[in-house]
């Protein structure tokens, strides 16, 4: 199969939904999903921090991972954006993994 998950953490709603739009524009992403109102508990330059985020969930093709990456990186308000990709290695709807390659071709 050659279907990946990114996942991706936002600073705002707005921000995940226009890199999401960005991408499935682009055919980066066959559909991506926005999630509002996690909390995240992390540690940046020496201190520990409390952000309420939001995840985006990013379809894509395998082979898309490196320039989805990039145009995430590059529309994204933090300095090193959370991009983290998940394969999908067997099982699942595979109607619903031709139509991610079909729209992500």
């Amino acid at each position: 199969m050659n279907i990946s998950i990114l996942y991706v953490v936002c600073g705002s709603e707005d921000e995940a939904r226009r890199i999401g739009r960005a991408l499935v524009e682009a055919r980066l992403a066959a559909c991506c999903n926005a999630i509002p109102g996690m909390e995240s508990v992390y540690r940046w330059e020496g201190a520990v921090h409390t952000a309420r985020e939001t995840v985006l969930i990013v379809k894509t093709r395998t082979a898309h991972i490196g320039a989805a990456t990039d145009m995430i990186k590059t529309l994204h308000s933090y300095k090193m954006p959370c991009v983290l990709p998940l394969a999908v290695r067997e099982g699942g709807n595979s109607d619903y993994s031709t139509w991610i390659e079909a729209e992500t071709a």
